[in-house]
């Protein structure tokens, strides 16, 4: 290991699913005011942050877990292994009955395993845990 991997911060679990929630707070979405914020560890440890961002003409918004995962292949990271997502309305905690959206398990699914960590906030302190394979059996894979 050389300095530059030991002085890389490591993202606990928790740290994701605060920085998550967090992240809602700074999301555009004054259409849906469903805030969406995402926090994604890479396999170097590094965790990557977004928010859904919308826009007027819809379908040029993008979601919360597509911007975090964006950032981190941007920076060079080839593999996500957990990602932390918290959402709902602006004015609520996070929604416990939160999912991607099928674009974005896809999406997440070419730079996942399935057997990556998918945690969601609930409305408390909590969250639920899933795996991506749960949450897309069928994942379509080039190699596959």
């Amino acid at each position: 290991m050389n300095d530059t991997e030991k002085s890389r911060p490591c993202f606990t679990d928790k740290m994701l699913l605060e920085l998550a929630r967090d992240l809602r707070k700074v999301a555009h979405a004054p259409y849906s005011n469903f805030s969406v914020g995402a926090a994604c560890r890479a396999e170097s440890g590094t965790a990557y942050f977004g928010c859904n961002v919308e826009n007027s003409s819809y379908p040029v918004g993008t979601c919360a877990e597509r911007v975090a995962v964006g950032a981190a292949i941007a920076h060079g990271e080839k593999k996500i292994t957990t990602i932390a997502i918290a959402g709902g309305n602006r004015d609520e905690g996070p929604a416990g009955n939160l999912v991607p959206c099928g674009m974005c398990l896809q999406f997440l699914s070419e730079f996942m395993e399935k057997d990556g960590v998918v945690f969601i906030a609930d409305g408390s302190d909590g969250f639920k845990e899933y795996t991506l394979g749960e949450l897309l059996p069928h994942a379509f894979r080039l190699e596959e």
